[in-house]
């Protein structure tokens, strides 16, 4: 098949959670044949020549070069309007003109849409099944954060929420079928009522890169992992470091706290003051301090879809701690295969009970890999993602054929 994938971030290479679903279905795609042609924002010209990288991975690619400052302006001219100011955002004319002559140009048997905030490339197209992968319902996600943000942007987050909950509903007569990423997301928008006939599948996560080795764990060292210019890793961070770090540290004055990610806010890095705690920002490679902790904690109260950094550390045979928001992505079960906590009493007794029990650490730790291995590997996900696949085509096929 000739495959046009569009996705809000170039997918290449696969180093976040925007990046990594979309990289793996359009590597899938291409090994099994098909002709895939993927267009996609790069959002600076470092990270338009690292995207080059996906070369070998697919037929062609298309890019959108656009700048952060424009794109705010985007997302400010859509307050007044209906449009979110997500769609304002993932828009670029340039990328707009690119996917129209490919349209024009080629024949399609498919087009498959990553992300909600990009379908409107293509939402005008009629004579092509098309996929909408929505991934995370990003409307859930806006309106959640406007439990968090204070005033007044607490109402600009919900205007959002309402505004692209409106964008979802709409976009989805606008597609053939509509999937997610966890069961708990397709449940969301089967919820919709739209008609639109909907499916899921989950992330996998790459357990020969995502692996133990010989690492010699510290006791005495938990971590915290993923991007620190995320608005959940940080308010997760913050609430963790002033109501359980004290608990923990009370109970084991010489545990220390690695928190490791990229671009750390200066309220982020301010946390490395605190007793124990390390901010490292940006590292080359995560796994080292995953591997040398004794666990990893993942305390979000803001989570949609799935955590990828559960799924490695627990790939990796670290166990996790984690709230149950987040648990709900992750196909694994509380007690068996991790530790799910809410309160900041339950975090300080389930980090102990890791770190002062080895045979403990170790049940979770290979229970964990196991089930990553199960239940999140990519080649299993792309098998559900191919017969996604075939059953749009043949529900578009027989709806053409009562049209005619």
């Amino acid at each position: 098949m000739n495959i046009l994938y569009v996705c809000h971030r170039f997918p290449f290479p696969p180093k976040r959670g925007g990046k990594i679903r979309p990289f793996n279905m359009i590597r899938h795609l291409t090994a099994q044949g098909h002709a895939v042609t993927v267009c996609s924002l790069a959002r600076s010209p470092q990270e338009a020549e690292e995207g080059r990288g996906i070369a070998p991975h697919c037929k062609a690619f298309e890019m959108g070069l656009v700048s952060n400052p424009v794109q705010a302006l985007r997302m400010v001219a859509r307050l007044p309007v209906s449009t979110p100011s997500s769609m304002g955002f993932f828009y670029s004319p340039d990328l707009k003109a690119k996917i129209d002559r490919l349209l024009a140009s080629q024949k399609w048997d498919l087009i498959f849409v990553h992300c909600s905030s990009v379908a409107q490339y293509v939402e005008h197209v009629t004579d092509v099944p098309k996929i909408i992968d929505y991934g995370d319902m990003d409307s859930q996600k806006w309106l959640e954060y406007a439990h968090y943000k204070p005033f007044p942007l607490s109402l600009g987050y919900r205007l959002e929420g309402l505004k692209m909950l409106a964008a979802e509903k709409r976009l989805a007569g606008k597609f053939d079928l509509g999937t997610a990423t966890t069961r708990a997301e397709w449940e969301t928008l089967d919820s919709y009522g739209t008609g639109l006939a909907t499916d899921w599948f989950p992330n996998g996560v790459d357990a020969g890169f995502f692996c133990p080795d010989d690492t010699v764990y510290d006791p005495d060292t938990i971590s915290f992992i993923g991007r620190m210019d995320y608005y959940p890793n940080q308010e997760c961070m913050t609430r963790f470091c002033q109501d359980i770090w004290p608990r923990v540290k009370a109970a084991r004055p010489q545990m220390k706290l690695l928190i490791v990610g990229a671009d750390p806010s200066p309220a982020m890095r301010k946390l490395g003051e605190l007793d124990g705690v390390t901010v490292t920002g940006s590292v080359p490679d995560v796994r080292p301090y995953v591997r040398s902790s004794a666990l990893m904690v993942a305390p979000l109260a803001i989570a949609r879809g799935t955590q990828n950094k559960i799924l490695e550390a627990m790939a990796m045979g670290v166990p996790v701690v984690t709230s149950s928001i987040a648990a709900g992505g992750v196909d694994a079960e509380a007690e068996k295969h991790f530790l799910v906590a809410d309160t900041p009493e339950a975090y300080a007794a389930a980090i102990a009970r890791i770190t002062s029990d080895p045979v403990e650490r170790r049940r979770l730790a290979e229970a964990g890999r196991a089930r990553m291995l199960s239940h999140h590997a990519w080649p299993a996900s792309m098998a559900r993602l191919d017969r996604i696949i075939g059953r749009c085509i043949t529900q578009f096929q027989e709806s053409k054929e009562k049209r005619t």
